[in-house]
């Protein structure tokens, strides 16, 4: 069908030239915001996007600020997770998105959370990717980078590993996989990565955004008592050679949300790009009983006006 085709769109909104992708109809009742995180864009979607739209869904995916074909935030200006979920949520607002499953990975996860803990009523599932939200998740490896967001002098900044350069940026997809499965990545996600994030001022952004992540850190106990209190249905789907976030991750998860559906795959933290079709296997029956339930949700909030 015509209307599951990708389509690819730009909007101004907040200052900020936004691409995005969207697939789907505009009337269903459920919106799937697909949330990218560092350094990749909307383009780790472009094989999943048509089929969960086949499922109902209306799927947009924007490459966040400073991402992709997105424009990057001004010099000196605000370059916050919770800045770039004001840009999302304004977008969202003008597409007339309301009820959402948010898809959350990576850097994604604290944009996403942002908007769940601001309108927890709008959240009608959520879908983890390798995407962190409690102490079990970040393991010994991130010590250093505690210790920089706690005193973020040029000091403690040197003592993180350079990674903001072409082969960090390599890096991020291939570090701890197996042969058998880096050789399945395709070289053009990181070539592409790579040049959206060094255009002009854009590796001075990414610092002060790495930073930021401190703020997403202690947002953790409000994340897992939004979680507690409110029970999004929740997929999550893990790729278990990920050297970023612990595997201790789906457990805590667990703990908040007892009800989850987890499934662990033999990929890294980039899955999608390796096992795209397990990911969809797991994700459209989920995405699906969504818009159903969505659907009778919107039918029964017509009739009680």
């Amino acid at each position: 069908m015509i209307a599951s085709r990708v389509r690819h769109r730009y909007a101004d909104v907040e200052g900020v030239r936004l691409f995005y992708r969207e697939a789907g109809s505009a009337d269903s009742p459920v919106s799937l915001l697909l949330l990218h995180g560092f350094p990749s864009s909307s383009h780790m979607f472009r094989h999943v996007m048509e089929p969960l739209a086949d499922s109902g869904a209306r799927v947009l995916a924007p490459d966040l600020p400073g991402f992709g074909l997105s424009s990057l935030p001004e010099p000196g200006g605000e370059y916050t997770f919770a800045w770039i979920a004001d840009v999302v949520e304004a977008w969202a607002s003008r597409l007339g998105v309301g009820g959402r499953i948010l898809y959350l990975h990576d850097f994604g996860a604290p944009v996403g959370y942002h908007l769940a803990t601001r309108a927890p009523s709008t959240v009608r599932g959520l879908i983890v990717q390798n995407g962190n939200a409690h102490e079990e998740g970040l393991s010994s490896e991130w010590d250093v980078c505690r210790a920089y967001w706690a005193d973020p002098t040029e000091e403690n900044k040197s003592r993180i590993e350079p990674w903001l350069h072409y082969e960090g940026t390599k890096h991020q997809y291939l570090w701890a996989l197996p042969d058998r499965i880096a050789e399945l990545v395709p070289p053009e996600t990181w070539e592409l990565d790579w040049r959206a994030i060094s255009r002009g001022h854009g590796i001075e952004a990414q610092w002060e955004l790495f930073t930021d992540y401190r703020s997403h850190v202690a947002r953790f106990a409000e994340i897992s008592r939004y979680h507690r209190r409110h029970r999004p249905p929740t997929l999550i789907v893990w790729g278990v050679h990920d050297p970023y976030y612990d595997l201790e991750e789906v457990l805590a998860y667990h703990r908040d949300l007892p009800t989850a559906e987890s499934h662990l795959l033999d990929a890294g933290h980039y899955l999608l790009e390796t096992h795209g079709r397990e990911c969809l296997s797991l994700m459209r029956p989920f995405v699906a009983r969504l818009v159903e339930q969505g659907g009778w949700r919107g039918a029964v909030d017509r009739l009680s006006r």
